[in-house]
């Protein structure tokens, strides 16, 4: 049969048609009317889109750019901050922190699981000047409770900074209501464009802390950003087709909500949720291992292979016979997990097709034990129907 090649990866996700016809049209010079009002209209957007009334700046990077600028303009030499970490991305954090010279302490998990949220109230002292964490885990497939962390940084007078690249557009996130001071997004997540484009919204709380931090910043200084954003413009050359994507998949996510932006996240969110649901229900359909399933993450589902299966037989088996990357684990975690996405511009067809495939891999993987064909399918259609009929009920009593 054919194979047509599709992403199932935590980023880049899959590119949305839209959005790639606007990054070809986009033949437009940074510095004129016509892009300064797609800036700002953009700028507005993900505002919306992140649900937050903080000024948002946008910076040609990924999002590794974002949290290093976090780091630059929130922290000086030697000051306390507390690393909270459970993953190959809260190590990031660990490394940032460390090459920026601070005082990096640390509340450390188990990959799969989320921050122990005593662990945190244990560390945390009136000098900790930042707190920084993921909101999910990427690299586990594993949600840490932001909400719950938010409000012990704020007892303690700490800036908390979350790296929400993968949680932004698959989960809520009250960043207002929680007091997140600042909170990271990339192009290459949900809002479905190539990577190249990160952003983040900063709390004032953050904004005047900058005016102390000794350490050093150019390209990376938010204020610079934030100033020329006021005027329709970025600091320094943009990725301009980037962001004429990026307008074009803020407008798609407005359609979906009939023109409400902020419900046309939501629906973003709960499709995300759909998925990861059915793709949790199918991998236990299968006798499979969810390796996160005390903090599962909407953004992707991390599964453990069967006994003496290496899970990089099942990425290549996914790739070559079906056209499906999906993703291996990352670092230590190599071989002993594999990861199915569920960020962006995925639907319902798609989830079934993976969730199809995987059937078929996990039959050849764990040959000659019988696999029962449509079992992993059928528990998938129960959790979507479910759903499904949850949010029409949803609509109907608006």
């Amino acid at each position: 049969m054919l194979r047509k090649s599709r992403l199932f990866t935590p980023g880049p996700t899959p590119l949305l048609p839209v959005a790639a016809q606007a990054m070809a049209s986009a033949d437009i010079h940074h510095r004129t009317a016509d892009f300064r009002a797609l800036y700002q209209r953009v700028l507005s957007d993900l505002r919306v889109f992140i649900g937050t009334g903080n000024p948002v700046v946008l910076m040609a990077s990924s999002g590794t750019g974002a949290m290093e600028a976090a780091v630059a303009n929130l922290t000086s030499p030697g000051e306390k901050v507390l690393v909270l970490t459970a993953g190959k991305f809260g190590e990031r954090w660990r490394a940032l922190c460390k090459a920026y010279g601070c005082d990096t302490q640390q509340v450390t998990a188990e990959y799969g699981q989320a921050i122990p949220l005593e662990a945190v109230r244990g560390k945390l002292t009136p000098e900790m000047r930042v707190v920084f964490v993921q909101a999910t885990e990427s690299s586990t497939g594993a949600r840490h409770p932001i909400a719950q962390i938010a409000r012990l940084a704020r007892e303690n007078g700490s800036l908390l900074v979350v790296d929400a690249i993968t949680g932004l557009g698959t989960t809520e996130l009250d960043v207002d209501g929680w007091g997140v001071d600042v909170i990271i997004g990339g192009s290459q997540k949900a809002l479905m464009i190539p990577p190249g484009l990160a952003y983040c919204a900063v709390s004032e709380r953050a904004w005047q802390a900058m005016e102390k931090s000794k350490n050093p910043r150019f390209y990376f200084d938010l204020r610079k950003e934030r100033a020329a954003g006021e005027k329709g413009e970025s600091a320094f050359t943009p990725a301009i087709a980037l962001v004429a994507a990026l307008g074009a998949a803020l407008d798609y996510i407005r359609a979906a909500g009939s023109g409400d932006l902020a419900a046309g996240r939501d629906a973003l969110i709960h499709n995300a949720e759909t998925a990861a649901g059915m793709t949790r229900a199918a991998a236990r359909a299968l006798g499979l291992q969810l390796f996160a399933p005390d903090a599962p993450s909407n953004a992707l589902t991390a599964v453990v292979p069967p006994a003496n299966v290496d899970s990089g037989v099942i990425v290549k088996d996914f790739r070559e016979r079906f056209g499906a990357v999906v993703a291996n684990g990352q670092g230590e975690m190599k071989g002993k997990i594999f990861r199915i996405a569920h960020i962006g511009y995925y639907d319902y067809l798609d989830t079934m097709g993976i969730i199809g495939a995987l059937e078929h891999v996990i039959a050849k993987v764990t040959s000659p034990k019988h696999v029962e064909f449509g079992a992993a399918l059928r528990a998938a259609q129960e959790v979507y129907i479910r759903a499904a009929t949850s949010a029409q009920s949803l609509v109907a009593s608006r």
